[in-house]
């Protein structure tokens, strides 16, 4: 068995000790051995009727779009929701793009809404920053159509993906492990981890890596927590970072719980993590715009107004509709 840590030699640690992320048999590994799914649960649950079918048929929640591309020409820092992990961000002067996802998945899983905008509209994006290689966050045909108006655009990655962008066409490109902070102009942004796994091909399981991401600015502080189950990583992130004005947490494809805890939180969970985080606001993502679980659409959605009624949310819960303008100067 051959154990290897894996680091981008030209990036900094922000934390001390780290030799960089552990690798089994060229294998990113979570914590310190590899850790798989077991498949008797995947067999489980395309075996087992999802209990709340009838209610996840009958519910026909969509995100509200508000059809604009306002916020593409603002001079102000603002955070724009794109449907499902995709943000607009604009931070210090610079534009931000987080797992853009434009188009259907697949011929079964499209998009359950559009766009506010058309794609050639994205321009003079300075960074896009991806969490991990599955396809909802990792959509090849929408970053070649990105390229192709951001020729000079640079790719914030975790280690393992610059073959596959620079045959997309990409030149800028930085991999980092986690608790490395990446070579930026004006902001901070350092990738951090998060409780998940990697897969495209049949042969390629966690030969890359994924993580999250904390975005720095002179006024303002962000966290993007790409796709992640439930874990400590939260708490050891908040010893570095003590808080964040804004947590973009995921709230959606949580059920069933024996097959999606291993890699994604559910809404207790979210918050959990936010409080963990000491995160002022909550704004949630990964929801409503592809079905890729049992939950009913609307169900993460509601969960979350339940727990803010209850006085559960410590902090302030923002739902943006897609393609609304959230200012950063609420703060």
């Amino acid at each position: 068995m051959n154990r290897e840590y894996k680091y981008n030699s030209n990036l900094p640690f922000i934390k001390k000790d780290i030799q960089g992320n552990l690798c089994i048999d060229e294998e990113f590994v979570f914590n310190t051995e590899k850790d798989r799914l077991p498949y008797t649960r995947l067999i489980k649950w395309m075996t087992s009727s999802n209990p709340q079918r009838s209610e996840k048929r009958n519910d026909r929640f969509t995100p509200e779009v508000i059809y604009n591309s306002d916020f593409l020409n603002s001079k102000k820092d603002i955070l724009v929701w794109l449907g499902h992990s995709s943000f607009f961000a604009q931070i210090d002067g610079k534009r931000i793009l987080t797992d853009p996802v434009f188009h259907d998945l697949t011929p079964f899983l499209r998009r359950k809404h559009q766009l506010p905008c058309a794609i050639h509209e994205f321009e003079s994006i300075d960074y896009i920053l991806l969490s991990h290689g599955h396809r909802d966050h990792f959509d090849v045909p929408t970053l070649k159509k990105l390229r192709r108006k951001n020729p000079n655009v640079e790719i914030l990655c975790p280690l393992g993906f610059e073959s596959m962008l620079q045959s997309i066409g990409f030149n800028n490109i930085q991999e980092a492990a986690w608790w490395q902070e990446f070579k930026t102009k004006d902001l901070s942004i350092t990738f951090l981890p998060a409780k998940h796994w990697n897969r495209r091909l049949l042969t390629d399981y966690n030969r890359t890596l994924w993580g999250s991401f904390s975005i720095i600015g002179k006024e303002h502080s962000i966290y993007f927590a790409g796709d992640t189950g439930m874990s400590t990583h939260f708490k050891e992130i908040n010893t570095h970072f003590s808080q964040f004005d804004i947590c973009l947490m995921p709230v959606g494809a949580y059920k069933p719980r024996y097959v999606m805890e291993w890699a994604h939180i559910s809404p207790e969970e979210a918050i959990q993590g936010f409080h963990e985080l000491n995160g002022k606001i909550f704004i949630p993502m990964h929801y409503g715009t592809f079905d890729l679980s049992d939950e009913p659409a609307s169900e993460p959605i509601r969960l979350l107004e339940q727990f803010k009624k209850e006085e559960i949310i410590k902090g302030d819960l923002r739902i943006l509709k897609v393609g609304e303008q959230f200012s950063l100067h609420r703060n």
